[in-house]
């Protein structure tokens, strides 16, 4: 076959590919940061890599999604691309990738908003960011017809298994929040009886 034949599904795909492993990165620095599993200096120095890594990877994402327009053998119109479970190709797993780029816009573009939501609702918002890649993920797995080769099924289902996991841990109340500092005078009313007033 000849791959000329074939160069908006092949455009389509590779910024496909680009977009979900910069969005992967993305889950996983924040997953990372609101882990706690690095310093907070380090999490300060890695918030401009997260914003940008995921810029990059909804810019790709967009044009994943808007080459295939182009592509004569798929022909999915514009009502295919943009509205879910539309697509005559794999319709269920099509749309679920819509619905995952639609979300995944959402999550990141409100970064920008996240004062006018409020920061304690947008971070409770934010943690469903890690649902919508996952369904990106099987996406890309049940519809992708190279989604079968090696590399690529290592790279789904590394950042799959490493999210959904990092997900669950922060889910189940990890890590533990932080008590606040006790003062010298509520110490010294809590401490123990010892010494010379001891009973």
């Amino acid at each position: 076959m000849d791959p000329f034949n074939y160069t908006w599904w092949l455009a389509s795909r590779a910024f496909g590919i680009v977009g979900f492993t910069a969005l992967g990165v993305v889950a996983v620095l924040g997953l990372v940061s609101a882990l706690r599993l690095v310093s907070p200096a380090r999490a300060a120095r890695m918030r401009p890599w997260h914003e940008r890594l995921a810029l990059t990877g909804l810019g790709c994402t967009a044009l994943h999604g808007g080459l295939l327009l182009f592509d004569p053998w798929l022909h999915p119109g514009v009502l295919g691309v943009f509205v879910p479970f539309t697509m005559d190709y794999r319709p269920l797993w099509t749309g679920l990738g819509t619905i995952a780029g639609y979300a995944l816009a959402a999550f990141g573009l409100s970064f920008y908003q996240r004062r006018r939501i409020g920061a304690r609702r947008w971070r409770s918002a934010h943690r469903f960011a890690s649902v919508a890649f996952v369904l990106g993920g099987l996406h890309a797995l049940m519809a992708g017809t190279d989604a079968r080769s090696p590399v690529l099924l290592a790279l789904i289902l590394g950042f799959g298994v490493i999210i959904v996991t990092m997900a669950a841990a922060r889910a189940f109340g990890f890590p533990q929040p932080r008590r606040a500092p006790t003062s010298p005078s509520v110490q010294a009313r809590t401490a123990p009886l010892s010494g010379r007033g001891a009973r």
